[in-house]
């Protein structure tokens, strides 16, 4: 049996189905951009996540943002499935009546390593593991929105 050691090996089809690509390796060394300088969990103040980067840059996730955009395969599909980009919060189904649901706030938070954080949350969800990098790329700050639909002049 061939152990098969690169995307390139594998039919077209197959690579375009493979999503761990953008994922940053606890291996590869962090850039500027996705190396924090310091970070603050505010799980008693229940006001987010702020985050110092080493290039300066400062963002601020609030915790109901952070699990709308959980980067965990069950999430990420139901995203998918739903036209949602990570943070934007779930659109009720046409006709449902509004049901009550407590904020999304954490009730722990861990490093993973130096690469990443990983939250239990109010609903026992816990299989997000949030990479810096993935942090740095859907930062909602508006100069990073503006990159992200590539109007910053």
């Amino acid at each position: 049996m061939a152990l098969l050691t690169s995307s390139a090996n594998l039919p077209k089809r197959s690579r375009a189905l493979c999503d761990t690509e953008p994922m940053q390796s606890p291996l590869q060394a962090p850039t500027a951009a996705t190396d924090p300088k310091s970070v603050k969990v505010n799980l008693t103040a229940g006001t987010g996540v702020d985050i110092e980067w080493a290039d300066g840059h400062v963002s601020h996730y609030s915790f109901v943002y952070l699990r709308n955009a959980c980067p965990c395969a069950m999430c990420n599909e139901e995203r998918d499935k739903a036209g949602r980009k990570p943070g934007e919060p779930p659109k009720p189904a046409p006709g449902a009546l509004p049901m009550f649901k407590p904020a999304a706030k954490p009730v722990s938070a861990e490093g993973m390593g130096k690469y990443a954080i990983r939250f239990k949350w109010n609903d026992d969800h816990d299989l997000g593991i949030y990479s810096w990098k993935f942090l740095r790329e859907v930062c909602p700050c508006e100069e990073c929105k503006a990159a992200q639909r590539g109007t910053v002049g």
